[in-house]
């Protein structure tokens, strides 16, 4: 059977999957399932700044650059994640207790260090994630307490300052048509037309509980490429459960989404783990079996759905 990764070739785009650290350096499979089936990654939590920590303002880079040095080892694309996020951080970092000129400083200090540290090595950045409230307008984060709605500019900036990757916004809840999709096109509009450094979305595309039609991400994606904007599916799963019934229904899904997203322009589709039993959404009760790998590695009919969607 082709391998994702010869699809992904022949079609033009990247495939990749979102790498756990501790799998990656104990589960031989785990690392040879990942160097043959994908041609991208994205860390998983490497990148994000709590894990990073390492005290009060120093930094251990171990995990993230274990999830580099496979990528290059392997011929990889790279997505780092995530920046700028309102989740997993470390405690000291408090922005709201501080001035607006040193939270700004706290801000482009991480950036420079983290983004930097990777110059020429990480191919994209989700430089902010989730800053789109799910009722409207931006989420009431510590950064935008401390620093108002500029700091979503201030990242991108300070991005592009250390940084030759390309720069995204990064969300959930905007895959399709919907509300929260049109909040996030307005925010990103406004970056483009305002001259912000921003390069690309991530629509981030968790399935769980309503299925998004695949047509609504066809058109959302056109949407964006036409502001000039590279759009990546940067999250995909499909829990089994209320989204789909079963493993058939599941392919399916596949299928015709990441048809969809292709067709209209995306090119680079990431899952949101390798394998079954490393996801995210069963412990939260958000559906079984989201991956294209089942537990043991074994490829799933969705692994087949997701080659033929890339082969067409």
């Amino acid at each position: 059977m082709r391998t994702l990764r010869d699809a992904a070739a022949d079609a033009d785009v990247h495939v990749g999957a979102a790498v756990d650290v501790d799998a990656l350096r104990t589960d031989t499979d785990y690392r040879q399932t990942l160097a043959r089936e994908f041609d991208a990654v994205t860390a998983e939590n490497a990148m994000k700044w709590g894990p990073l920590a390492d005290g009060e303002r120093g930094y251990d880079f171990a995990d993230a650059d274990d999830v580099v040095e496979f990528a290059d080892r392997h011929d990889m694309y790279v997505r780092g994640h995530a920046l700028v996020w309102h989740r997993m951080y470390p405690e000291w970092v408090r922005p709201w207790t501080r001035s607006a000129a040193d939270a700004d400083r706290l801000l482009r200090n991480h950036i420079y260090t983290v983004a930097g540290r990777y110059r020429g090595r990480v191919d994209a950045w989700d430089v902010v994630n989730e800053a789109v409230a799910d009722d409207g307008g931006l989420r009431e984060t510590q950064w935008l307490d401390a620093l108002g709605p500029e700091y979503v500019d201030r990242a991108f900036e300070y991005a592009a300052d250390v940084s030759d990757a390309d720069l995204f916004y990064n969300d959930y809840g905007a895959d399709g048509l919907s509300a929260k999709a049109d909040e996030v096109y307005d925010l990103v509009s406004d970056l483009v037309a305002r001259g912000v450094p921003v390069d690309g979305v991530g629509l981030q595309l968790h399935v769980f509980d309503d299925l998004v039609p695949p047509a609504d991400v066809a058109a959302n994606v056109e949407r964006l490429t036409d502001l000039g904007l590279d759009v990546h599916v940067t999250e995909l799963d499909v829990g089994i459960g209320e989204a789909v019934a079963d493993r058939e229904a599941q392919a399916q899904y596949y299928h015709d989404v990441v048809a969809a997203a292709v067709d209209a322009g995306a090119d680079t589709v990431v899952t949101w783990g390798v394998d079954d039993g490393q996801s995210w959404l069963p412990p939260l009760g958000h559906g079984e079996a989201p991956l294209l790998f089942d537990e043991e590695f074994a490829r799933k009919p969705a692994h087949g759905a997701v080659v033929d969607a890339l082969s067409e």
